[in-house]
């Protein structure tokens, strides 16, 4: 099988890291990916933020934690992540964030990490304390939260694929 196709038919959502930190060429190496992934007209519309600082992390989990109404980690344990951001001028911003996280996601299970999309980036980036950190990492503009990458090593083995659901490819 493609090595390719291997990695998008088997890639799965992990929920849970150990506590080491991926090498920071390998998170580099994600991010690079990510940028790759297609946009409409080529406006490359989307901004990376690689988060590894621990009080973000935080900071992060606590302000989606309110959102979500719950008192338990969002991230699952992870120690890192990659942030997609999206400029909202863009028509095709959701869109083009999107294919982002997949190329991230993908990007890590093909290097060997576990990963996962958390959502309710938009509602935090929406907030005073989000517009707040934008504007402290030097982010201006009108930019919508699409989505946290975390990652990391695995706590446990990454799950098989489960198989996908019959008739949702059509011929006409």
């Amino acid at each position: 099988m493609n090595e390719v196709i291997r990695v998008l038919e088997n890639r799965k959502s992990v929920r849970g890291y150990k506590p080491k930190l991926i090498p920071e060429s390998d998170l580099n190496q994600i991010a690079e990916a990510g940028l790759h992934a297609p946009s409409g007209m080529n406006r490359q519309a989307v901004k990376l933020v690689i988060i590894t600082d621990p009080s973000v992390m935080k900071q992060l989990s606590q302000m989606n934690q309110r959102i979500m109404g719950s008192e338990t980690d969002p991230f699952y344990g992870a120690k890192e992540m990659i942030l997609v951001l999206a400029d909202k001028t863009a028509p095709t911003y959701v869109y083009d964030g999107s294919l982002v996280m997949g190329n991230l996601l993908n990007a890590a299970y093909a290097l060997g990490y576990g990963a996962c999309w958390i959502h309710r980036a938009k509602e935090e980036f929406e907030s005073e304390e989000g517009k707040a950190l934008l504007k402290k990492w030097g982010i201006e503009g009108d930019w919508e939260g699409i989505g946290h990458c975390i990652l990391g090593y695995p706590a446990d083995p990454i799950p098989d694929p489960v198989p996908v659901k019959e008739g949702r490819i059509l011929r006409v």
